[in-house]
């Protein structure tokens, strides 16, 4: 598509795109409603994945929460249910995402710290225990272990009696992401991804209600890309997920609807709200053009906005407030099905109690006190989203085509261009903010004297975490029937090696109480570990 362009002067959006006085019709020459947005709830979903969007169901509303044992974070999830929140969010703790049980030598220092630790189903049992998982849809933000973590819930929620069709949510399972940003990888890159379409195909069969990826631009965003890497990106971990279940045989129809993403929600507002529009329109072409699917929930780009946690500041955190607000009202006004607001105090350490609701009650603020989701996609047809839309859009394409064209995403991550290119964006951007040439306000500009924020209360993890696992984990290992345990890691590791889909192998081993750890040493005796090049 070819967008007419004018002059400009010298603003530009957080992505480099020029900015002018205003906008008019003139603006939008070769623009074509019907093509470009269509109705809401209809291809390309431009303006929404439903029809009636936040008139017939308002967002799901996710604050992300783990910390400590399984029993503390079942109480902090309680008190988020009874204060209004719509569904969980579980952080899960370093040990756990890496594959390991909190008494491996390398973990203890972070046992319970960053979220909360699960070494076994008896710790999945107790973070859901007295929770109703039939009627509360659970997001778990893990990757390399995500299988396993997925194996417990799924094992946890049917001894709880629930049905196939009752168990819903989401695990994040994006390795792609992983090797590109966050480098909580386990397996090699080759292995990795088969065992995320080991979850995509055996969700796809078995578990209608839930989501087996959510490939995840945030934590893009978060290294530093901006909204057109961001974008490009996601879409091209997406077709790589979809070709790696693609080729196994199975209808794209058949598993494309279950897909799900995430994307950040920064500070350039108009941006940020843009970019959500675009993301569904060029996945809905995408997945009609490319693949010619037919079922149009497949074509429907379901998105977890989350407010990026890069954009708060430790100096002045009340401030924090504003822009999680502002961050919230991007996912709301893009149109996003789930969200989560950033609490004041993360630029510090985990959210306490009162910054958790603050950040909730931000949402539901907006959901019931504003009108805002009185009406769909109310910027629609705004000469300067629009505008901006469009060439957002052709920014994107032109950086999908170019990664494409030299290779495949894949390859770029081996190679290392693509980091190396985020990286660089990430530079540009801080060196803005260090020069003054962009302002965050009480960071560089307007900055008070006062030392606000050593006055506010921050969490503090109890010191008593690790040895309260390491009783459990020995508790668990002492009740156990070691004998079966051992039959099924075995059973795991052949699978594995002869290229099986080892998502059933991955419940038999959790139903036998077999931790993370384990499961985690048997896969890495089949496949290795992912050692990354210096």
């Amino acid at each position: 598509m070819i967008h007419l362009t004018r002059d400009v002067d010298q603003r530009e959006t957080a992505s480099g795109l020029k900015v002018r006085e205003h906008y008019d019709v003139e603006d939008l020459v070769d623009f074509e409603p019907k093509e470009a947005l269509g109705k809401p709830g209809e291809y390309p979903f431009t303006r929404g994945v439903y029809k009636n969007m936040y008139r017939g169901r308002v967002w799901t509303m996710r604050q992300y929460a783990g910390f400590g044992t399984p029993a503390e974070t079942n109480e902090y999830f309680k008190y988020l249910l009874e204060q209004g929140q719509t569904g969980l969010s579980v952080a899960l703790d370093l040990p756990t995402q890496m594959g390991l049980d909190s008494d491996a030598s390398l973990a203890q220092d972070e046992v319970g710290r960053v979220g909360v630790a699960i070494d076994s189903l008896a710790d999945m049992e107790a973070l859901f225990a007295g929770i109703p998982i039939d009627r509360i849809s659970t997001n778990f933000t893990i990757n390399g272990t995500a299988a396993i973590i997925l194996a417990m819930y799924i094992v946890a929620a049917e001894k709880k009696g629930c049905s196939r069709e009752q168990i819903s949510g989401t695990v994040q399972n994006d390795m792609i992401k992983e090797f590109l940003s966050r480098n909580t990888f386990i397996f090699p890159i080759k292995e990795s991804l088969q065992l995320a379409g080991d979850i995509i195909e055996y969700c796809a069969t078995n578990y209608p209600r839930f989501n087996p990826i959510s490939v995840s631009g945030y934590h893009i965003r978060e290294l530093g890309a901006n909204a057109i890497q961001e974008v490009a990106l996601t879409l091209l971990a997406a077709i790589t997920y979809v070709e790696e279940v693609k080729s196994r045989g199975i209808a794209v129809d058949d598993f494309a609807p279950r897909l799900s993403f995430q994307l950040g929600a920064s500070t350039d507002f108009f941006e940020e709200v843009a970019k959500f529009r675009v993301a569904r329109r060029l996945w809905a072409r995408i997945m009609k053009e490319r693949y010619q699917i037919k079922n149009p929930k497949g074509m429907k780009f379901r998105v977890f906005s989350g407010g990026n946690g890069i954009s708060l500041t430790a100096r002045e955190p009340l401030n924090n407030i504003i822009r999680g607000t502002l961050q919230c009202l991007i996912g709301v006004l893009g149109g996003a099905q789930a969200i989560h607001v950033p609490a004041y105090d993360e630029a510090f350490a985990i959210p306490t109690p009162q910054s958790a609701r603050i950040a909730l009650r931000t949402q539901q603020i907006i959901a019931e006190e504003t009108g805002i989701p009185n009406t769909v996609d109310p910027l629609g047809g705004s000469y300067y989203l629009e505008t901006l839309a469009n060439d957002l859009e052709d920014a994107i394409l032109a950086l999908i085509d170019r990664i494409e064209k030299a290779g495949g995403l894949v390859k770029a991550i081996q190679q290392g261009t693509i980091q190396n290119e985020v990286l660089e964006q990430a530079y540009r951007a801080e060196l803005q903010v260090q020069k003054g040439e962009k302002t965050i306000v009480g960071l560089n500009k307007y900055v008070s004297d006062t030392d606000e924020e050593e006055t506010i209360p921050i969490f503090n993890v109890s010191p008593d975490i690790l040895q309260h696992q390491l009783n459990s984990l020995e508790k668990v290992k002492a009740e156990r029937h070691n004998a079966g345990v051992q039959r099924e890691l075995q059973r795991l590791g052949s699978a594995a090696l002869e290229g099986e889909n080892v998502m059933p192998y991955i419940i038999d081993a959790v139903k036998q109480y077999a931790t993370v750890g384990e499961i985690a040493s048997a896969l890495k005796s089949a496949w290795g570990e992912y050692l990354q090049q210096s």
